[in-house]
């Protein structure tokens, strides 16, 4: 199907509204994910400092979600309850506070703790923004604007990765380590644009001061036509999402790509520079692998987008990164690593694009609040698995390679579980949106 129901006017006012809030939705998912995945550049002399076992670095980047996955949920309903606006400011500069004082760790039970409070604090904001998205564009344009808002997963590694590494040479200044430095520096944006969200965010297009009242009007009846033409087939209401067996087969496909997402991300940092290479160099190598995947994602959008196909694009991608896992798990020479492990991270990123523009094709109101959190939650609990796993094999092991093993398998299985989730679509007795 294309998007021919939509004009040629109309396709290009979401073009305006796209360029008015999503380069600055960008930007606030790309702080996001700074302060999330920081501390594996921190790592780098961090756990040498304070004598930090793979173990427990694993165990303690992974508890972040344990926090979050406890607090996701209602953080979600809450957002659609008190307005995008307020609710983003409150989880920004609360973890913006909490991140900064990540400098203060002292001990694995500190390190725990600050982890753990940072997942809660940070709980409701990726899928409020997916929620949020669905308030501007109908599902024909969705995964193209979802590949741009996404970008600021890889971003956060391209800006992150040379960033970090040249805090850390900020060692010693005011009795400081580096990596002291880098928390308490990288704080600071997500505080300062929490802030600037009350000013630059409206809760929806009704307030967006910037649209006159006639795009008001036609962004409205757009949505509308959307949410009439899948009121008889999608659930609408809290407990009905919760109890919805799509909703839980998609929660286990993105525990499966997680796993993939974070076993790589937290731990690429140590295991380019246990190749040989310096902290400098770390992070450029690091940031050139997201640098692809950030050009890959919008791509990969526009593709799932121009077919209007969700569920193909998100296996194949799934797979491809499942095949850049076992490369770098067989593969000895530095430079065939880094390629295999770049391809898994690409990859795994383009895959987030299709997945997350499925779910609101079958549920809407406070169903699709609550089952994107659902899904957000539960699938994000691969976050604590996939670092914890990869950190507990490199003790035993002495290497990455058995971890990289175990994390390619989990990709795969989401992708053959995303063939399910197609004949659940097609043969159940609740029919997705007409525009999947």
């Amino acid at each position: 199907m294309t998007t021919d129901n939509l004009t040629d006017d109309e396709r290009r006012l979401f073009a305006r509204v796209s360029r008015r809030i999503i380069p600055f939705m960008v930007l606030l998912y790309t702080v996001s994910f700074l302060d999330r995945v920081n501390v594996g550049f921190a790592a780098l002399t961090m756990n040498a400092d304070l004598g930090f076992t793979p173990t427990i670095f694993g165990w303690g980047v992974g508890i972040f979600f344990i926090g979050y996955f406890i607090f996701e949920v209602p953080s979600n309903v809450v957002i659609e309850k008190v307005g995008a606006r307020f609710w983003i400011c409150r989880i920004m500069v609360t973890w913006g506070l909490i991140s900064g004082a990540m400098a203060f760790v002292s001990s694995p039970m500190s390190f725990y703790v600050l982890r753990f409070l940072l997942g809660a604090a940070e709980a409701g904001f990726s899928p409020g923004m997916i929620l949020y998205l669905t308030y501007w564009f109908p599902a024909e344009l969705r995964a193209r604007y979802l590949g741009l808002y996404l970008i600021g997963i890889p971003l956060a590694s391209v800006v992150g990765g040379p960033l970090s590494s040249w805090l850390l040479g900020f060692h010693g200044l005011l009795g400081l380590a580096g990596w002291q430095w880098l928390f308490i520096i990288e704080a600071v944006p997500a505080i300062v644009l929490g802030i600037a969200v009350l000013r630059f965010l409206p809760d929806g297009p009704a307030k967006a001061r910037w649209l006159t009242e006639d795009e008001k009007a036609r962004i409205a009846d757009c949505i509308a036509r959307e949410r009439a033409a899948k009121h008889a087939h999608s659930r609408h209401d809290l407990w009905s999402a919760l109890k919805d067996s799509r909703v839980l087969l998609m929660s286990l496909i993105y525990f499966g790509i997680v796993i993939g997402l974070y076993g790589t991300n937290f731990w690429l940092p140590q295991i380019v520079k246990g190749l040989g290479f310096t902290n400098i160099e770390v992070g450029w190598i690091v940031a050139a692998v997201y640098l692809v995947g950030a050009v890959a994602m919008p791509l990969w959008g526009r593709s799932s987008d121009r077919r209007q196909e969700r569920i193909w694009h998100t296996s194949l991608a799934a797979v491809a990164a499942s095949i850049g896992l076992l490369g770098s798990a067989y593969f000895q020479a530095p430079l065939l690593v880094i390629l295999s492990i770049g391809l898994a991270a690409v990859a795994v990123y383009a895959s987030l694009v299709p997945f997350w523009a499925l779910p609101p094709t079958f549920l809407g109101g406070t169903a699709a609040a609550a089952g994107i959190a659902l899904i957000n939650s539960l699938g994000n609990l691969g976050g604590f698995a996939g670092p914890y796993l990869v950190g507990w094999i490199k003790e035993t092991t002495q290497s990455y390679s058995a971890g990289m093993l175990a994390l390619a398998a989990a990709p795969a299985l989401g992708a053959l579980l995303m063939l399910v989730v197609r004949l659940q679509l097609t043969r159940g007795a609740v029919a997705p949106a007409p525009a999947e």
